[in-house]
C-alpha cells in the first residue's frame, strides 16, 4: 500500500477523536485505548461512513427525517386550528368582561351571542361522535338533528362569519404586539406601524436566536466532554503523584530519621558537656568563696 494512504500518528489520533466525539455515540475511549487496538480504530472509521452523528444508519436517518417532516406538517395544521379555537374563546371571554364594565352595542352583542351559540353547538355535536347504529341509544337522548335546530339563523351566521376574520385579526395583532414588547421592551412606545414592521421580522429574529442557543448548547456539550477528559487526566496525574510521594517517603524516611537521631544525640552530648562544665564552675566558685587568700596563707603556715 502506498505511503500516501497513511497519515501521521498525531493526525490519525485527532481524526479518531473527532469520530468518537461527533460522528459516533460517546465511547469514552482514550488515546491509549485507540493505540492499543488499531483494528478497532479502523472499524470506527469505517462505521462512521455509514452512520450519522446520532448513531443511526444513513437510510434510517433519511426515513426518520421524512417522518419528522410529516409530523411537523400535521402539527402545524393542528396548531393553526387550535390557535383559532383559543382566539375565538378569548374573544368570548373579553366579551363577558366588557359587559361588566361598559355597555356594548347591539351589533357587538349579536356578534358574540351568535359566535358563542355556533361554537357551543359545534362542540357538543363533536362530542356525540360519528353516527351510531340504531340499536345504540343516543347520548342523553340527544340527536344531532336536535342540536342543529339550536343553530343561529343563517342570516346571522353569514353576518357573523364575515366579521369574524376582522375580530380574529385584531386579537392576533394584540398578541403579536404583546410578544414583541416582551421580546423588546423598547418597542412599547413605538407606533403601531413600526410595531407591525418589527412583528413581520420577529419570527426570523427568534429563529436566529434559537439557532444561536442551539450552537451555544452544542459548544457547551463539547466543552463538557473536554472538561471530563481533562478531569480524568488530572485525576490520573494526581494519583501518580501521590504514588510517587508515597514511594519517596518509604525509601527516604529511615535515612532521614537516622540523620535526625544523630543530630539529636550530638545535641544532647554537647548539652551534657555544657552541664558538666557548669557544675565544675559552680564547684570551683564554692571553693573560691570558702577558701580565701588569707585562709590559704594560714593553712600554709600551719603546715610548715
Amino acid at each position: 500500500m502506498a505511503s500516501g494512504d497513511f497519515c501521521s500518528p498525531g493526525e490519525g489520533m485527532e481524526i479518531l477523536q473527532q469520530v468518537c466525539s461527533k460522528q459516533l455515540p460517546p465511547c469514552n475511549l482514550s488515546e491509549k485505548d485507540l493505540l492499543q487496538n488499531p483494528h478497532f480504530s479502523k472499524l470506527l472509521l469505517s462505521l462512521a461512513q455509514h452512520v450519522d452523528e446520532s448513531g443511526l444508519s444513513l437510510t434510517l436517518a433519511k426515513e426518520q427525517a421524512q417522518a419528522w417532516k410529516e409530523v411537523r406538517l400535521h402539527k402545524t395544521t393542528w396548531l393553526r386550528s387550535e390557535i383559532l379555537q383559543r382566539v375565538i374563546q378569548e374573544l368570548l371571554v373579553d366579551y363577558y368582561v366588557k359587559t361588566q364594565d361598559t355597555n356594548l352595542t347591539s351589533e357587538d352583542k349579536k356578534f358574540h351571542e351568535t359566535l358563542e351559540q355556533r361554537l357551543l353547538v359545534t362542540e357538543v355535536t363533536g362530542l356525540l361522535g360519528p353516527s351510531r347504529e340504531k340499536e345504540m341509544p343516543p347520548l342523553l337522548g340527544v340527536e344531532k338533528a336536535d342540536l342543529l335546530e339550536l343553530m343561529p339563523p343563517s342570516e346571522d351566521f353569514v353576518w357573523m362569519r364575515a366579521r369574524l376574520p376582522l375580530e380574529v385579526e385584531e386579537q392576533l395583532k394584540k398578541k403579536c404586539f404583546t410578544l414583541l414588547c416582551y421580546h423588546d421592551p423598547n418597542s412599547d412606545s413605538d407606533s403601531e406601524t413600526l410595531k407591525a414592521a418589527k412583528v413581520w421580522k420577529l419570527a426570523e429574529i427568534l429563529v436566529g436566536e434559537k439557532l444561536q442557543c442551539q450552537d451555544a448548547k452544542s459548544q457547551q456539550q463539547e466543552q463538557m466532554v473536554l472538561l471530563e477528559k481533562k478531569s480524568a487526566t488530572y485525576s490520573q496525574v494526581l494519583l501518580r503523584c501521590l504514588a510517587l510521594l508515597q514511594r519517596l517517603l518509604q525509601e527516604h524516611r529511615l535515612k532521614t530519621q537516622s540523620e535526625l537521631d544523630r543530630i539529636n544525640a550530638q545535641y544532647l552530648e554537647i548539652k551534657c558537656s555544657a552541664m558538666i562544665l557548669k557544675l565544675r564552675m559552680e564547684e570551683l566558685k564554692i571553693l573560691s568563696d570558702t577558701y580565701t587568700t588569707e585562709k590559704v596563707e594560714v593553712h600554709r603556715l600551719i603546715s610548715i
